[in-house]
């Protein structure tokens, strides 16, 4: 358990702004301030963190995607024909999710760092597991369809909340293969809800509730027993970490705030303190506009799967227990992967090979998905095409998360930044919840079509990013250091001559 940690907008004076010789001392300095940093042993460090901050990550992610996508469960376990509900009405009790979610992305971003961690990511988590509890109880398609609403609202926070502080945490080079290992949750939780819905619907009948009622009912009261434990495990900041040494935390703080220009010749720090102006810059910079297109072409294909996975798998001629059950091994495999791939984006030091790579894989499943549903009779080589799929998908999205949060610098910009592209990218799960419409079952083409057409297009888009970062890399590698002084390349943040890209 760890004490209450106080809040602190900027770094406190003994980690200022200003470093001694900081050509000499690039990343890792010997003495910071006053701090010898020079006993601290990187590898212990980010093993304490890791061991700290990624468990309890995982479990909040893991029961965030649980409840946001245990209505595909549900749906097959008689949701729809108990509320007397038409196939367009689902979809858009699915659809409805993604508007509130999208909406609230941005000030809940903004609003983690003032009100700490430990106290809004807990808070909002008690908010949508009591929304989540509550849907177990509707009575029609309008009770349902408020409910989702809802639980957009609530939900909105989490996962741009923790991305983000992941990156308060972690440098640019670390940061793929923590995200990746939170981010897997969201496989595990496509296994688990799977296993758990399968267990939970023989409780039909109990308390004259169907055996769907009880999957929202009890996923719900666990996400909010979970948030009570979250109050007190969750931490707040490197420098007010318990955990940490005093040196350590110095090490910690001073390799976040300079790395952005480790690679220029000249250190400058990363600008901790809130600006409307920041918050502006992060609504106009194309490279969120750009990498909106690649998140899409990975987050249609995400939602289209774990919405409708097992209505598909039902579809394809199995029993809805059986269904279930083969969403398991697909979960499994793609969340080692999503941790394998994670480790050696970022040992390369490369984002954009890797989740083009990993989208060619998303782009070859549907491909299979939509020739075999053409051609009919081969339920099988469906189900291969949507295990590649999935394999492509989980990989590549922490990769992409990570490669624009990466390129956003200064804490409040990429704060929004991040919360923008994640917020409006999850517009594209109102999009693919439409995809996969029950007119088009069980071939579902033009769900498959339409996921590919994503998926190509995002594939364009990482092309464009990397080609620009490429560019913009290479002229400031030829303007003159010292045009600018410190505080103002900390001003500009990712815009300033002496930072640089990750391609």
């Amino acid at each position: 358990m760890k004490a209450r940690q106080g809040q602190n907008d900027s770094y406190p004076e003994k980690f200022p702004l200003e470093m001694p010789d900081a050509k000499e001392a690039v990343i890792d300095p010997p003495a910071y301030n006053g701090v010898d940093t020079s006993g601290v042993d990187p590898n212990k460090v980010l093993l304490k963190m890791d061991l700290h901050l990624i468990p309890m990550l995982t479990l909040l992610y893991l029961l965030s995607f649980l409840d946001r996508g245990n209505i595909g469960n549900a749906r097959i376990e008689g949701l729809v024909e108990t509320l007397n509900m038409t196939g367009p009405q689902y979809n858009w009790t699915l659809t409805v999710f993604f508007f509130t979610y999208c909406a609230f992305e941005v000030p809940s971003n903004l609003l983690l760092k003032r009100l700490r961690p430990s106290i809004w990511l807990p808070s909002i988590m008690v908010a949508w597991g009591t929304v989540m509890t509550l849907m177990g109880i509707v009575q029609d398609f309008k009770g349902l369809l408020i409910a989702r609403l809802f639980l957009g609202v609530t939900e909105a926070g989490l996962y741009p909340g923790v991305a983000y502080y992941i990156t308060m945490w972690y440098c640019r080079t670390e940061a793929q293969f923590r995200q990746a290992m939170f981010f897997s949750a969201a496989s595990v939780a496509g296994a688990f809800s799977g296993l758990l819905a399968y267990g939970i619907a023989k409780m039909d009948g109990v308390g004259n509730y169907e055996g769907w009622r009880w999957i929202f009912i009890l996923e719900g009261i666990l996400t909010v027993l979970i948030a009570f434990v979250a109050f007190f495990t969750i931490y707040d900041f490197p420098e007010t970490a318990k955990f940490l040494t005093e040196p350590e935390r110095a090490w910690v703080v001073h390799r976040l705030r300079y790395q952005g220009s480790k690679d220029s010749g000249q250190m400058v720090a990363e600008s901790e303190h809130f600006k409307w102006r920041y918050v502006r810059e992060a609504f106009t910079d194309w490279q969120i506009y750009l990498g909106l297109w690649m998140y899409w072409g990975i987050v249609c294909p995400l939602y289209g799967t774990s919405l409708f996975l097992p209505s598909i798998i039902l579809e394809l001629g199995y029993t809805s227990s059986t269904a279930q059950l083969l969403i398991v091994p697909i979960y499994i495999v793609a969340a080692i992967l999503a941790v394998v791939v994670a480790w050696f984006s970022d040992r390369s030091g490369q984002r954009s090979p890797y989740i083009f790579t990993c989208m060619c894989a998303i782009l070859i499943g549907f491909i299979i998905c939509i020739s075999a549903s053409a051609h009919g009779g081969v339920p099988g080589v469906v189900y291969a095409g949507i295990f590649i799929a999935v394999c492509g998908i989980y990989p590549a999205f922490p990769g992409n998360v990570t490669w624009i949060s990466s390129n956003l610098a200064g804490s409040y910009k990429r704060s929004a930044g991040m919360a923008i592209h994640i917020g409006v990218g999850n517009l594209a799960g109102a999009m693919a919840s439409n995809f996969y419409r029950t007119t088009d079952a069980p071939k579902y083409i033009l769900g498959h079509a339409l996921e590919l057409a994503f998926v190509a297009v995002g594939l364009c888009a990482v092309v464009g990013l990397r080609f620009n970062y490429k560019r913009i890399n290479g002229k400031r590698d030829q303007m003159l250091l010292g045009e600018y002084s410190d505080a103002e390349n900390s001003e500009k943040g990712d815009r300033a001559p002496t930072y640089r890209y990750v391609l």
